[in-house]
């Protein structure tokens, strides 16, 4: 039995907190500089994706999260509530920015957007949270003035790079509508996750030896994040990169890779500076490459339709056409092609104008779209001639259909009355090719035409 709806949001409202809470404690685990203040911290980005996929009002349970994790770490309950309150107000205004002006929960798709969101929700808001909890440690006595700028700056940076490195990755994979996985593509992927694992253990792993593991080889790891922008969706990309970071902030607390310095926080604060300049590069490029394929898909559909039914072209015939052939040759099952012609076109023209003539085109592609089975592939011949290809079907199906379009367009209701001839050709009996099939349809339907005529 389905739960209610809010019982529902209830549950969801504290599992986001709970994940909060583990974030938070998991990013505190390398604070160096203060017990409060982290270079690493996840959960600016979940609360920012959270909130642009469940709604602002979902903001009690950031801050119970950001309360929790603040109390069980340093200060009291009222510093842990204020320090609560500047978090949870980062992440709205955040989220509020990017509803705004940066397209909502869909930021990642244009490269003008992500620019938005790293300027408003990675670059602005996190300077809430930093302010509010800096200065309420320092003012309660929990953290020196002396270091105020060192803490804020570690705290500032932290809540940035979350932001751009973890929301995209929780907001993309929220999002419908991705590649389609092909056999090539899923032995793509897995080459591709071996070369990041290798080259990131490389750099940050310390698997070459102390003489390596200091070396500027970070600039290896760039060529396979252009790799997962181009040839993958923005979200394996994002994926990649909240890999490479997890593989990057092991090896560089573990005194590996080209950020180690004589401070862990100074390591850290380098490593981030890396990682939130390379997601942004990386996402960036994503979108622009995803934004392209979109375009692709739509010109390509645009170049298969008849702008005026919105059935497929005389090209997406003879694409279609092929592939039957192709796939009637290995199975060695028939296919069907079927001609209809709309009778009297330009009496219609002549009578009742241009305008009502195409309408009786559109009428006709309209019965045979709900005619069609989804195998099925109709299409504009040319003129006032229509072609519909049926796979693994024989002429007495085939006749079956042309006479079901036939009865369909003659039952219209619509004035004036329109009337179709139809002609069939089976493969293999009428023909080997695609020229020869559409001749022998074509003669046929000629001889319906003479039928209708003399009647």
């Amino acid at each position: 039995m389905a739960l209610p709806t809010a019982v529902q949001r209830l549950l969801k409202l504290i599992g986001l907190g709970a994940c909060y809470v583990i974030a938070g404690k998991l990013g505190l685990t390398l604070a160096f500089v203060h017990a409060s203040a982290t270079a690493v911290w996840p959960p600016t980005g979940i609360a920012i994706a959270a909130l642009l996929l469940m709604g602002l009002d979902a903001w009690p349970a950031i801050f119970a999260g950001a309360f929790i994790v603040n109390l069980t770490t340093a200060g009291t309950a009222l510093t842990s509530a204020a320090i609560a309150a500047g978090n949870t107000l980062e992440a709205v205004m955040g989220a509020a920015f990017v509803m705004r002006w940066g397209n909502g929960d869909r930021v990642y798709m244009r490269p003008r957007d992500i620019a938005l969101f790293a300027i408003l929700a990675a670059g602005l808001s996190t300077t809430i949270a930093a302010s509010v909890g800096v200065t309420t440690l320092s003012a309660a006595g929990f953290a020196p003035w002396a270091k105020y700028r060192a803490i804020w700056f570690t705290w500032w940076l932290g809540d940035a790079t979350g932001a751009l490195v973890v929301a995209p990755v929780l907001l993309l994979w929220a999002a419908p509508g991705h590649l389609r996985w092909t056999r090539l593509l899923r032995i793509e992927m897995v080459m591709f996750a071996v070369c990041l694992v290798f080259v990131s253990e490389l750099v940050f792993g310390g698997v070459v030896g102390a003489g390596w593991s200091h070396d500027p080889l970070e600039f290896l790891c760039i060529p396979l994040l252009l790799w997962a922008a181009f040839r993958f969706a923005p979200r394996d990309a994002a994926t990649a990169v909240v890999l490479l970071g997890a593989i990057a902030i092991r090896g560089t607390v573990h005194g590996h890779g080209p950020f180690v310095r004589a401070g862990a926080n100074e390591s850290l604060l380098l490593l981030q500076s890396f990682m939130a300049v390379t997601s942004l590069t990386t996402l960036t490029v994503a979108a622009i490459v995803a934004r392209r394929r979109r375009a692709e898909r739509w010109f390509r559909a645009l170049s298969m339709k008849d702008a005026l039914t919105g059935l497929g072209n005389y090209r997406q015939l003879e694409e279609a056409l092929e592939r039957e052939l192709t796939r009637s040759q290995r199975t060695g099952r028939p296919f069907a092609v079927l001609l209809f012609d709309l009778d009297g076109l330009k009496q219609i023209n002549d009578r009742h104008g241009h305008l009502t003539g195409s309408r009786a085109l559109v009428r006709v592609a309209e019965v045979l779209k709900g005619t069609a089975r989804a195998m099925d592939t109709a299409a504009r011949y040319g003129g006032d001639e229509f072609a519909v290809i049926l796979p693994e079907t024989d002429e007495a199906a085939g006749r079956s259909v042309a006479r079901r379009v036939a009865a369909a367009v003659a039952a219209s209701t619509e004035l004036p009355p329109i009337s179709v001839s139809a002609g069939i050709a089976i493969y293999p009996r009428d023909g080997l090719v695609i020229d020869t099939l559409l001749e022998q349809a074509d003669k046929a339907l000629y001889g319906d035409k003479v039928r209708h005529v003399a009647r």
